[in-house]
């Protein structure tokens, strides 16, 4: 799979709608959970704005502090300009994703070393998922770029049976074949996909 696409992806429909449901994340809300245990939404949104400046940077080859941090390392948080920073760095990731260049080579991203068209795929399903865990963390409804989605199923299908897979992904949530793409998309993710927030 690594190093022979002769396909890229537009990033941008898939990033305009993760910046479009954080928009409307209202203050009341950044202390609501997540279907991520560990994260409230104010650290979700932390970690969005981490993602994308990373893959930002790695699609640019840009290799550096925002490409060698773990994410793992400590607990994201929202910035006092979160809300501008945030739909910024969205676009900035997209655009550095529309050069071919991107998809080609080696770069890096959370401190890993990965061909340009494995980060390319881990960016788009970490908007597609995390697209998923703000919309229903905030009750707003949630429709992913077909293409996007696609394409972050066909990443997670692979490892679903792999044991090493669920450390990064957890553990698979059995959905039913005939389930929409989207719910058996979040279950290889390791997610419930009828979680939802509590009223």
């Amino acid at each position: 799979m690594a190093g022979t696409t002769s396909t890229t992806l537009d990033l941008g429909p898939q990033a305009l709608i993760v910046a479009r449901l954080a928009e409307a994340v209202r203050e009341e809300q950044l202390d609501a959970p997540t279907p991520c245990p560990e994260y409230a939404v104010r650290n979700l949104l932390g970690h969005l704005v981490g993602l994308a400046r990373a893959f930002r940077d790695a699609g640019r080859k840009d290799l550096g502090p925002t490409t060698d941090t773990d994410p793992g390392s400590s607990l994201p948080d929202v910035t006092p300009d979160w809300r501008t920073e945030l739909p910024t760095l969205l676009t900035e990731l997209a655009e550095a994703w529309r050069d071919p260049a991107a998809w080609t080579g080696e770069t890096r991203a959370g401190g890993v070393d990965l061909p340009g068209e494995i980060a390319g795929l881990v960016a788009t399903n970490e908007l597609v998922i995390h697209g998923w865990d703000l919309a229903r963390a905030t009750g707003q409804t949630y429709a992913p770029d077909p293409a996007a989605l696609q394409t972050s199923h066909d990443f997670l299908a692979p490892a679903a049976g792999d044991p090493d897979s669920s450390e990064i992904f957890g553990p698979p949530v059995p959905v039913p074949d005939e389930a929409p793409l989207l719910d058996r998309t979040i279950g290889l993710s390791g997610r419930d996909p009828s979680w939802a927030a509590k009223a």
